[in-house]
C-alpha cells in the first residue's frame, strides 16, 4: 500500500477509536495505543515507523506549538519556580535516581551482563521526557484547577527539551568522546538558551507581521512558519528545537494572538492549532501501539517491569522533594496536588524515538529498546487509566458522584421532557384517549419536578455545576446568534459591514468564554440564592 493508504486508514482508525473511547468514557490516548497495539499483533497493515526524522519534522513541532500557544504567560510567571525546578534540574535528579535504582537491579537480576552506569545514565535521561497529553484531556473534562494543569503542561513542555539536549550530552560521554562536567554544563546552557533565543525572534518577527494584516489565512499561515520554522532552524544551528518551538508556541499566543489577531482570527487560528493536535496527537499514539510487539515486551516482562518501577520511583522522589521545599514559598501546592503530578508522569514517543536513534552496535541496545518501549506502554496503560479514579479519590476537582448524579438527572430531565412533549403531540391527534395521556403526563411532570429540585440542590453545593450551565448556555446563545448572522448575510438581509462589525463582537464574547472571563460568574445571571460564596 501506499502512503495515501496508509494515511486514510490512520485517520479512519483513529476516528473509530474516539468515537468508541467517548462511548466507553476512557481516556481517549489510551485507546489509541490499545488498537495500535491490537492491530500490531494482528498485522492487519504496515504502518510508517515512528522514526526520529517523521517525529522532528512532523508531530514535535505542532503538538509542542499547540500547547504552549495555550499556555497563559501570566499563568506560567506565577509558577515560574516550580515548572523550572522540576523541569531542568528534577530532570537531571530523575536521570540520576533511575540509573542508581535500575543499574544494581539489571546486575542482581541479570536481565543481561555487564549492563554498565553509562547505559543506566543513557535510559534514565531518554526516559525523564513526559507526555501527559492524555492526563491533560482528563483534566479538562474533570473540571481539576487550572493551576494544577499549568503545572504539568508547563513542566512537560521544558522538560522534553531538558531531556532530548541530556541525551545527547550523556550519549557522547558514554561513546567516550571525552568532556568535563564544566563543559557539558556549558553546552547544556548554550543549546538551551540560543534554541530559546531562536524562538523568540522567529515568533517576535511573526507576531510582528501579524500585526500588520488582518486575514485568518495569512495568520494562520505565520503561526505555523514560527512552529516549524522555529525548530527547524534551531537544529540547523545544533541548538534544541524542543525548546525553540516552544518559546515560539508562548510568543505567539500571548503577544502575537493578544496584539494583532482580531477576535474572529483569533478563533480560526485556535481552531486550527486545536484541529493539529487533535489529528497529530491520533496519529503519534496509534503509530506507538503499532511499533510495540507484545509478544517480544511479553517476553521480556521482568526487566521492564523493574525499569517502570525504578522511572516511577525516581519521578516521585523528584516530585514530593521539589514540591516540599516550595510548600513555603508563595508558589507551594496542596500534597494531593503533589501526588498527581508524580502519577502523571506519562511518557510517549520522544523517548521511542531516543532509544530507536541509539547506534545499532550501543551495547545492551535491544534491551534498552524493550524497557523504553515497554514503560511508554505501562504508564500510558496503567497511568492514563487509573488518573480518573486518584483525582476522584484526592477530592480534586469534580468529585465522581456529584458529576454523576448531575448528569444522570439532566438526562432524566431531558428524557422526561421528550416524552411529554411526544404527550402533547398525541394529545393533538387524538389517537388516544385524554384520561389516558393525564395518568401518563402527570408521572412525568413529577419527575421533571424532582429532577429540577435534585439540579438545584447541587448548584447550591458545587459551584462549578452552576458555573459550567452558565457557560453553556451563554456558549450556546451565542452561536445561535452567530448562525443568526451568517444566515442573514446570505438571505441578503444585512450589508458586509454590519456583519463584520456585529460578528467581531460575537467572536470577541466568545473568546472571553473560552478564557473564563465571559461573564460567567455564578453570583450573577440568577445563581440561586442559599448558595454559599465561592471559597
Amino acid at each position: 500500500m501506499g502512503f495515501e493508504v496508509h494515511f486514510v486508514l490512520l485517520f479512519a482508525v483513529a476516528t473509530a477509536v474516539a468515537l468508541l473511547a467517548r462511548w466507553l468514557r476512557v481516556p481517549y490516548t489510551v485507546a489509541l495505543v490499545v488498537a495500535g497495539l491490537t492491530l500490531g499483533s494482528t498485522s492487519a497493515f504496515t504502518a510508517p515507523h515512528l522514526t526520529k526524522e517523521l517525529l522532528y519534522a512532523v508531530f514535535l513541532p505542532g503538538l509542542l506549538f499547540e500547547a504552549a500557544f495555550h499556555l497563559r504567560f501570566d499563568k506560567f510567571w506565577e509558577n515560574k519556580v516550580t515548572i523550572l525546578a522540576l523541569a531542568v534540574p528534577g530532570v537531571l535528579a530523575a536521570t540520576a535516581l533511575t540509573t542508581a535504582l535500575l543499574t544494581p537491579a539489571a546486575n542482581a537480576l541479570h536481565f543481561v551482563e555487564g549492563f554498565s552506569m553509562a547505559q543506566g545514565l543513557v535510559f534514565g535521561a531518554l526516559i525523564s521526557a513526559t507526555d501527559p497529553i492524555a492526563v491533560t484531556a482528563l483534566f479538562r473534562s474533570l473540571g481539576v484547577p487550572k493551576r494544577l494543569g499549568v503545572l504539568i503542561e508547563g513542566e512537560s513542555l521544558l522538560n522534553d527539551g531538558t531531556a532530548a539536549v541530556l541525551f545527547s550530552l550523556i550519549l557522547a560521554f558514554a561513546a567516550h568522546e571525552g568532556g568535563t562536567v564544566g563543559g557539558a554544563t556549558l553546552s547544556f546552557v548554550t543549546v538551551v538558551g540560543l534554541g530559546a533565543f531562536v524562538g523568540i525572534a522567529v515568533s517576535f518577527a511573526a507576531s510582528k507581521v501579524i500585526q500588520q494584516v488582518d486575514d485568518p489565512m495569512i495568520e494562520i499561515t505565520l503561526t505555523t512558519i514560527a512552529a516549524y520554522g522555529s525548530f527547524v532552524l534551531a537544529e540547523q544551528f545544533h541548538a534544541s528545537g524542543v525548546i525553540a518551538t516552544v518559546a515560539a508556541g508562548m510568543v505567539c499566543g500571548n503577544y502575537g494572538a493578544r496584539t494583532g489577531m482580531s477576535p474572529s482570527t483569533r478563533i480560526a487560528v485556535e481552531s486550527f492549532w486545536e484541529y493539529v493536535a487533535f489529528a497529530l496527537n491520533s496519529i503519534v499514539f496509534l503509530l506507538i501501539g503499532l511499533d510495540v510487539h507484545v509478544d517480544a515486551l511479553a517476553a521480556s516482562w521482568e526487566p521492564i517491569l523493574i525499569a517502570y518501577l525504578c522511572v516511577t520511583l525516581g519521578r516521585a522522589v523528584v516530585i514530593y522533594a521539589v514540591t516540599g521545599l516550595m510548600r513555603r514559598t508563595r508558589e507551594g501546592i496542596p500534597w494531593s496536588w503533589t501526588g498527581v503530578l508524580a502519577w502523571g508522569g506519562l511518557r510517549g514517543g520522544l523517548s521511542m524515538v531516543l532509544v530507536l536513534g541509539l547506534a545499532s552496535g550501543f551495547p545492551h541496545r535491544e534491551l534498552l529498546v524493550t524497557m523504553t518501549f515497554g514503560v511508554v506502554v505501562l504508564s500510558i496503560l496503567v497511568q492514563g487509566l487509573t488518573m480518573a479514579p486518584l483525582l476522584a479519590r484526592l477530592g480534586i476537582g469534580m468529585k465522581g458522584a456529584e458529576r454523576d448524579a448531575y448528569e444522570v438527572r439532566h438526562a432524566m430531565l431531558r428524557t422526561s421532557q421528550a416524552a411529554l412533549r411526544e404527550l402533547r403531540s398525541m394529545s393533538e391527534e387524538r389517537l388516544v384517549h385524554p384520561d389516558v395521556l393525564a395518568s401518563f403526563r402527570d408521572e412525568l411532570e413529577a419527575r421533571v419536578r424532582e429532577s429540577e429540585e435534585v439540579i438545584r440542590q447541587l448548584h447550591r453545593e458545587k459551584a462549578d455545576l452552576w458555573v459550567d450551565e452558565v457557560r453553556g448556555v451563554r456558549r450556546r446563545l451565542l452561536l445561535v446568534q452567530k448562525q443568526q448572522l451568517i444566515d442573514s448575510l446570505q438571505r441578503g438581509l444585512i450589508g458586509q459591514h454590519a456583519f463584520d462589525s456585529v460578528l467581531k463582537e460575537l467572536d470577541a464574547e466568545l473568546l472571553r468564554l473560552e478564557n473564563g472571563s465571559g461573564g460567567d460568574d455564578p453570583r450573577v445571571a440568577g445563581a440561586p440564592a442559599e448558595r454559599p460564596p465561592d471559597p
